[in-house]
């Protein structure tokens, strides 16, 4: 008996049937990016390729891509790209896959950069935790002018976040750095007219209720924040000071939750000024902000 002979609508409908009956999230969103994936093709191609019959090695390749996302592997690292800021970057499992709230940092530090304090000499902006370079490599896209600075503890972070800076063309304007928050930094004369920074704050006692997306995947040492989560924000307040240039921001993501415990001990440190919070897309607290008193 010959095999069944598939086309990409078909293929597609059972596959998101099947998906949503293993309760995995997005089932046909998801069903065509990784048929996209196989095919090297758009998702626009698909609808306009629909009764194109499938060969059989092109069907045994989506099936494997599927297998994998039923093991709750990220659709990101699968296909090993992520959007951010319209952008395509590259993403694997040694750097955690971007999320859109982070897009917040982006445009809080183009505002800032944006005040007369910053524009009267080139900003120099240091990406402290860069991961998978982001936020660096999209600053250094919407601020030419800029001095960027990106630093990570792991290497592999620092190699996926260099091959993305090569991608967008802002290779040579970032500086990459490996090394432990201020370590790199500890015997330079530096200081930055901005810090902006992701740091991990997922509170060690929550790890385990992650999603197995995230739990089973995605890199600890970039999420796991110690007791409380608060661990890293806190050191980041009390030392970034030394690091900041008077009139200079720091920028965090954190928790929602977090946010107002952060305020307060931004609120006991000599030597911040402006504090604030601001909130998301779904309208939580997801970035703090405190300005170095400009004396």
């Amino acid at each position: 008996m010959r095999p069944k002979s598939w086309n990409i609508k078909d293929l597609l409908k059972v596959t998101a049937d099947y998906l949503k009956e293993k309760e995995i999230d997005s089932p046909r969103l998801t069903a065509e990016i990784l048929l996209s994936h196989q095919l090297n093709t758009d998702r626009v191609n698909l609808y306009l390729n629909f009764d194109k019959p499938l060969t059989e090695n092109e069907i045994s390749g989506y099936r494997s891509l599927i297998k994998r996302r039923l093991l709750h592997e990220p659709v990101q690292y699968i296909t090993g790209t992520q959007e951010f800021w319209s952008l395509d970057f590259m993403v694997d499992p040694q750097v955690i896959i971007p999320r859109p709230e982070s897009e917040l940092l982006v445009e809080q530090a183009i505002k800032r950069i944006g005040t007369d304090s910053i524009q009267e000499k080139p900003p120099k902006i240091l990406d402290l935790g860069t991961g998978s370079g982001v936020l660096a490599v999209s600053i250094a896209k919407e601020v030419p002018q800029a001095r960027i600075w990106a630093t990570d503890l792991s290497d592999g972070a620092l190699s996926i976040a260099r091959r993305n800076a090569e991608k967008h063309g802002v290779a040579e304007r970032i500086t990459f750095i490996c090394g432990d928050l201020w370590e790199p930094f500890e015997n330079l004369d530096v200081t930055f007219d901005m810090i902006i920074t992701n740091p991990p704050y997922v509170a060690s006692e929550e790890y385990d209720d992650l999603a197995p997306e995230v739990r089973n995947y995605e890199p600890r040492l970039a999420l796991d924040g110690h007791e409380g989560g608060m661990y890293f924000i806190d050191k980041i307040l009390h030392q970034g000071l030394e690091y900041l240039s008077p009139g200079g921001w720091l920028i965090m993501e954190m928790s929602p939750d977090q946010t107002g415990k952060a305020l307060q001990l931004a609120e006991h440190i000599s030597g911040y000024g402006e504090k604030s919070r601001i909130k998301d897309y779904s309208h939580a607290y997801r970035v703090v902000m405190v300005q170095k008193i400009d004396s």
